[in-house]
């Protein structure tokens, strides 16, 4: 069964991990989600992520949790563009998110990116989204 909406999914899997205090999780393979991963991960939210093939042409993703003084690094999470809503920004228009401290992630025509990096390459895109 397909689902509606997989970013959504790895953001609540993400969630519900740091909540059991997981160090690792596994989720079904995109490459979309392994974009959002790798800007989590040059952010500093994440530790990392690697691609886990589990039978031939099936693939998940090993997220690798990060902590600090055993709290979650990530305190909030939140899916912002959804596929019945969808939330475009440009690239003027790029609010910032918990006063600078939290990012946005962003899809854009030059790639998936973070407030930061689509304000530097001045492109906007649709929100992905923010995390604290």
């Amino acid at each position: 069964m397909s689902m509606s909406d997989p970013i959504a999914d790895m953001l609540t899997r993400i969630r519900n991990a740091q909540q059991a205090r997981k160090a690792v999780l596994t989720c079904p393979h995109s490459r979309m989600k392994c974009s959002v991963l790798e800007v989590m991960k040059n952010q500093g939210f994440i530790k990392g992520y690697e691609e886990v093939e589990v039978r031939q042409g099936i693939k998940d993703i090993r997220i690798e949790l990060k902590y600090y003084s055993n709290e979650p690094v990530i305190k909030k999470i939140r899916r912002m563009s959804t596929p019945g809503r969808r939330m475009y920004v440009q690239s003027a228009k790029i609010p910032t998110y918990y006063n600078g401290l939290g990012i946005a992630i962003l899809s854009t025509p030059k790639g998936v990116m973070s407030d930061d990096q689509a304000r530097q390459n001045n492109v906007g895109g649709e929100i992905l989204c923010t995390m604290f």
